[in-house]
């Protein structure tokens, strides 16, 4: 393979990345869903949408969802923080950065 061939191959592998968004890139929305069913013990999906919702950037939801994880025993990975914030963003809040 040339160098040529493999620098146009890391370019395109980039750009895939670079279009699929952060939120998309950090985490699995799916199992993020299935996650997040421990939540429901204590809240309804009410809390993510006008009025009640006051996340207004990924970086916001993902500190939210670290804050609400200090009360789970045992505590959420940080993969499973990432599969719920890819859930929420794309269920509920659809930021874009």
């Amino acid at each position: 393979m040339s160098v040529g061939t493999t620098a146009a191959r890391a370019l395109a592998a980039m750009a895939a990345l670079a279009l699929a968004g952060p939120a998309a890139a950090a985490g699995d929305p799916v199992r993020g869903a299935a996650l997040h069913d421990a939540c429901l013990g204590c809240h309804g999906t009410e809390l993510y949408v006008p009025p009640r919702a006051k996340i207004k950037s990924l970086s916001a939801l993902r500190k939210e969802v670290n804050r609400w994880n200090d009360r789970y025993n045992p505590k959420f990975s940080k993969q499973d923080v990432e599969d719920m914030v890819a859930y929420l963003n794309r269920d509920f809040y659809k930021l874009v950065k």
